[in-house]
C-alpha cells in the first residue's frame, strides 16, 4: 500500500506543482489538461487549460493535484503535508523555499522531537511541516 497527498487548487495547480518541483526537486511525470479530454465539456468556460491531473515524485514519494472548479473548491483544512527529511540543513532549505509568500504559523526550530521542526500554509493554500527528526 502506499499514501499519498492529493491536493486541489482554484486554478493555479499548475503554477503551484512547478513551484513545489522547484523546492522539493523530483520530476514532475504529468501534468494534464482539460483539453481534449472527455472532461473538457465539463469544465466551466475558459477552464480549458486548467489542470485535470498532475504528479509530482521526489525521492519514491508522489504529490498529485488537480485544479477544482470553482463551485467545488474549499480552501484546505484539518491536515498538513508533511515532509521528513534526515539534514537538518535540508529541512532549513525546503521551509526557507515553501515559506515565500506563505503564513509561518511555527517558525522552523528545534523541538523536543526534532533537531528542526516547522508549520506554514505556502502562497497557495497548502498547510506544510518540514520535520528533521532526532534519532530516537
Amino acid at each position: 500500500m502506499k499514501l499519498n497527498a492529493y491536493l486541489n487548487f482554484n486554478g493555479d495547480c499548475k503554477e503551484a506543482m512547478t513551484f513545489y518541483h522547484k523546492i522539493l526537486g523530483g520530476e514532475i511525470v504529468a501534468m494534464f489538461t482539460h483539453e481534449n479530454t472527455p472532461a473538457a465539456g465539463q469544465m466551466p468556460e475558459g477552464w480549458g487549460d486548467k489542470i485535470l491531473h498532475a504528479r509530482l515524485e521526489v525521492d519514491g514519494s508522489v504529490i498529485m493535484a488537480s485544479d477544482s472548479p470553482p463551485e467545488y473548491f474549499s480552501k484546505p483544512a484539518g491536515f498538513s503535508v508533511n515532509i521528513g527529511v534526515d539534514d537538518p540543513a535540508e529541512a532549513d532549505r525546503i521551509f526557507a523555499g515553501l515559506s515565500e509568500n506563505a503564513t509561518v504559523h511555527m517558525p522552523i526550530e528545534e523541538t523536543f522531537w526534532a533537531l528542526r521542526f516547522g508549520m506554514l500554509i505556502d502562497q497557495y493554500g497548502t498547510p506544510w511541516m518540514v520535520n528533521c527528526e532526532k534519532p530516537m
